[in-house]
């Protein structure tokens, strides 16, 4: 597997995660609190709560977020020992970029890549 392959496979593993922690279902405090053996819900799929709908332009900023996550990581620390790790953070970056490209609206521009 090329090294390019494997930012990219990264990159998305990372941002489907990010995505799919953010359709999660909010959790109140009464939920934290549980309810007695007896109030408890029986059934296959009796606990399953309903995950939210991201609009495209909110998926679009989740993604922004990674990437602006991974740059700044990338910019950190310049010691040589920590170029290959950067050098991989801007790889994961460029691949998450092309997913947004037309998702950008004139007052949020598209994150550069420096490096």
């Amino acid at each position: 597997m090329r090294a390019r392959d494997k930012a990219a496979v990264s990159a998305l593993r990372s941002a489907l995660a990010a995505l799919d922690n953010a359709e999660a279902a909010p959790v109140t405090e009464a939920d934290l609190r549980g309810v007695a053996l007896e109030q408890s819900p029986v059934g296959a799929g009796a606990t399953e709560a309903a995950r939210q709908e991201l609009s495209e332009r909110a998926m679009a900023d989740i993604v922004r977020a990674e990437v602006t996550e991974r740059l700044a990581a990338a910019a950190g620390p310049a010691a040589p020992a920590h170029a290959e790790r950067a050098a991989r953070l801007r790889a994961e970056a460029a691949v998450l970029l092309r997913f947004l490209d037309g998702h950008d609206t004139p007052d949020t521009p598209q994150a550069g890549i420096t490096g």
